[in-house]
């Protein structure tokens, strides 16, 4: 299929600093559609929003948040004809601001929601309990925006089954784009002999990401507990809700043999995953967990480093009946986990490295992704190719 020019507006407050915009804006322009940015840098500098603490924090952030509005707006109103506008994450307020302009230019919004605010507070963080004010207000936030979009892009068909549900929408308003990495940073370096096995046998097992319950970083901790007089080698990246169960789980272990560092850069993420012998997908026993791909799986791919991720209709979606670099083990399990990162441990030297990322590629790349999401905007916003 040849791909015909597509003008699109990517509006909003959509965070840059995130590997999901800037993969489908990256996308989008490989699949030779041109990509206008009306968009202002309200999430600069913040890594974790569960993590902005302090009242007056919490309001300078929204007097920004608010105050941007009436420029992007103007922005717009000033762009030359296009034919749809784009809500990139996270975009849940920017579409009660947009869309009377988009409809007053009889232009169709299409809104990258990619993850459920309701879903993530109440159900997965449990900031907040389900008969909150603040959970009232999130799901009906999140209600009237499904209403607004004409359509919805989810990372995975089961996370858009589960906006169909719980939103009570039509299944063909729901489309899913997966989440894939940037392959120009994430790159295979070899088989795991790159790591010079020849001079230590010890295993090194990554683990990187938010601590939160999705990720399951106490699974961990309990899984290296239980290998503890085995020769693996842990590294922690991330910090969050659960670091300090974290920094009590670990205080007073004697063995522990666990490298722990709040962040690093990152394009310093590809090298650390080339140097292990395993990733760590997620292992959270909640919802929301079932439902996405996280990141650092797309990225362990494209690095060709062997994954162990939970069972999920999720990660189905992407491999399938299943693949050799890929272990999958049930949720919230450190005995299963341990088992698996031992043989993982055994195997590593003979995994292929540079396979793993070939057999998966075409699901992963910008330039794939992107193709998949024009066609999707092709087909909503009624443009004919």
């Amino acid at each position: 299929m040849s791909l015909a020019m597509l003008s699109v507006v990517y509006w909003g407050t959509y965070d840059k600093g995130k590997p999901r915009n800037r993969i489908l804006l990256a996308g989008l322009r490989s699949a030779n559609v041109e990509v206008i940015e009306c968009h202002s840098a309200l999430w600069d500098g913040i890594k974790d929003k569960s993590q902005i603490s302090g009242w007056l924090s919490k309001a300078i952030l929204l007097f920004r948040w608010l105050w941007c509005y009436p420029f992007l707006i103007a922005e717009y109103w000033r762009l030359p004809a296009h034919d749809c506008l784009v809500v990139g994450y996270m975009g849940h307020l920017d579409l009660f601001f947009i869309w009377p302009f988009a409809k007053l230019k009889g232009v169709p919004i299409c809104w990258d929601a990619f993850l459920s605010l309701y879903n993530t507070v109440v159900e997965d963080r449990q900031i907040v309990g389900r008969y909150n004010p603040l959970a009232w207000l999130l799901f009906i936030l999140e209600w009237l925006a499904c209403r607004l979009a004409d359509t919805i892009i989810l990372d995975t068909k089961a996370h858009g089954c589960y906006f169909v549900e719980t939103f009570k929408l039509p299944r063909e308003k729901v489309k899913c784009v997966l989440v894939g990495a940037e392959t120009d940073v994430f790159t295979p370096a070899g088989n795991a002999a790159s790591r010079n096995k020849q001079q230590s046998d010890t295993c090194r097992v990554l683990f990187y990401g938010q601590f939160s319950p999705l990720h399951g970083v106490k699974t961990v901790i309990q899984a290296a507990k239980l290998l503890e007089d085995e020769d693996v080698e842990w590294i922690l990246i991330g910090h969050g809700q659960e670091a300090e169960a974290i920094k009590q789980e670990l205080a007073g272990w004697q063995k522990s043999r666990i490298t722990w560092l709040e962040w690093v850069h990152y394009e310093e993420l590809r090298d650390w995953l080339t140097t292990a012998d395993v990733c760590i997908g997620v292992l959270g026993d909640t919802a929301k967990a079932r439902l996405i791909i996280p990141n650092k799986v797309f990225q362990a791919i494209a690095a060709g480093c062997p994954i162990i991720t939970m069972e999920s209709p999720a990660i189905r979606e992407l491999v399938g009946e299943g693949h050799p670099g890929i272990v999958l083990v049930p949720p919230a399990a450190p005995e299963d986990l341990a088992r698996a990162i031992q043989r993982s441990c055994k195997t590593a030297s003979m995994v292929n490295r540079q396979s793993l990322y070939r057999d998966l590629r075409p699901r992963i790349t910008p330039e794939a992704l992107g193709r998949e999401f024009f066609e999707i905007l092709q087909s909503s916003c009624g443009v004919k190719a």
